[in-house]
């Protein structure tokens, strides 16, 4: 037996219960009408919340970058990889959240898999909700730390914890997902803030879905009004903003400590200029052009109050990612595969991804959508539901 034999077996067993990821290819610009797998769709499982990864000044931004830095930086940031365009996004960054300071990763994963870790030690407690992100999953299992889970946003528990545990450690840090991206429930931050205020914890929120959503597209933090409340904010350029890449913002005592200490900022190469400047350039519309904002809110709000006149059950939802909730895994296959035949790309969360008994398909709302986009949809959601006597 080969020493690579496991290879094909872990994958085929993953195949047999058909758990494995099929993976389809984008052969056009992540828009809403798009070209997946040589058919022309319409996607509703993009996290392109604001539409904006092939927004004009973005693209033309990355095409001025190219051509006055090059195609990469030929090194990590910490040696010569930091160029000037690396030092104005984390200015905008500051600016736009508002804080103090703030640092640019490669990825949003990279933040979590790499600062959390070295937050806490061997002294000190990670209090993290049951549904956090699996980043953070991995962040805190890397920690030296003790690790406490809380029920998902069951805050008087939080709350018990803290008081068990206040004496007890030299540190305590409490992490939370702003928006979970399975429900899109919102985290009550507000809650937690105070909590960790009272208790004397640090606070770690990871804003990914939050990010040109909420807080007319500033983030939970603003959502909430807890300007220089929140200890540790983590955020991601890869979804609402539509280009690639983590940051954490916050004090200058944080970016010193960061930049300083989490391996995965000192050891990767630096993002490269073309994506750097799409990332200024997104925060610049996002502030300058706040229809995309409005437009993904009213998108929302049609599409949840249209599902729910048809039938269905949308869950805990309070964002654009709104789950159509259908039960068990097979059942969630069988929607999506029909939607597909009919020209929609939306795909089904399943085992173990969620729990038994609650797979659905994710729909991610979008700010290009049309009214025509959304009704075509809903009819085929419709159609579909009652094809599997769903609804």
């Amino acid at each position: 037996m080969s020493s690579t034999d496991f290879f094909r077996k872990e994958v085929n067993e993953l195949k047999s219960k058909d758990l494995d990821w099929k993976i389809r290819v984008l052969q056009s610009r992540s828009v809403p009408h798009s070209v997946i797998d040589g058919k022309e769709m319409l996607i509703l499982c993009s996290n392109n919340y604001l539409n904006l990864s092939s927004h004009p000044k973005l693209v033309q931004a990355a095409v001025n970058a190219v051509k006055s830095f090059g195609a990469g930086s030929g090194s990590v940031r910490a040696i010569a990889g930091t160029m000037e365009l690396h030092v104005k996004l984390e200015e905008k960054i500051s600016e736009f959240k508002e804080t103090q300071d703030s640092l640019y990763y490669q990825t949003g994963f990279s933040v979590n898999a790499g600062l959390i870790p070295v937050l806490v030690g061997k002294e000190d407690l990670i209090i993290s909700d049951e549904l956090n992100h699996g980043s953070i999953i991995d962040g805190v299992r890397l920690s030296k730390a003790e690790k406490k889970i809380f029920p998902h946003k069951n805050y008087e528990e939080l709350k018990k914890i803290l008081e068990e545990s206040e004496k007890k450690f030299n540190k305590i840090l409490v992490i939370s997902d702003g928006v979970f991206s399975m429900d899109g429930d919102i985290a009550g931050l507000d809650k937690i803030s105070e909590l960790c205020r009272k208790h004397n914890a640090l606070s770690y929120v990871d804003d990914a879905h939050g990010d040109g959503v909420l807080g007319k597209g500033k983030g939970i933090v603003h959502h909430f009004n807890l300007k220089n409340k929140v200890d540790i904010e983590m955020g991601t350029f890869s979804k609402a903003f539509g280009v690639v890449g983590g940051y954490v913002c916050g004090s200058t005592d944080l970016k010193e400590f960061a930049l300083n200490k989490s391996r995965t900022w000192l050891l990767s190469g630096s993002a490269p200029p073309s994506t750097v400047a799409a990332c200024i350039s997104s925060l610049e519309v996002v502030q300058s052009e706040p229809e995309h904002v409005k437009n993904l809110w009213d998108n929302t709000a049609y599409w949840k109050r249209k599902l729910i006149e048809a039938g269905f059950d949308i869950g805990l939802s309070e964002t654009p990612i709104t789950p159509v909730m259908l039960g068990e895994s097979s059942t969630a296959r069988k929607f999506s595969d029909s939607l597909m035949k009919k020209g929609i790309f939306a795909l089904p969360i399943v085992f173990p991804m969620v729990g038994e008994g609650k797979a659905r398909i994710r729909s991610m709302m979008n700010s290009g959508l049309t009214k025509e986009d959304l009704d075509f949809a809903l009819e085929k959601f419709e159609e579909t539901g009652k094809e599997l006597k769903l609804i």
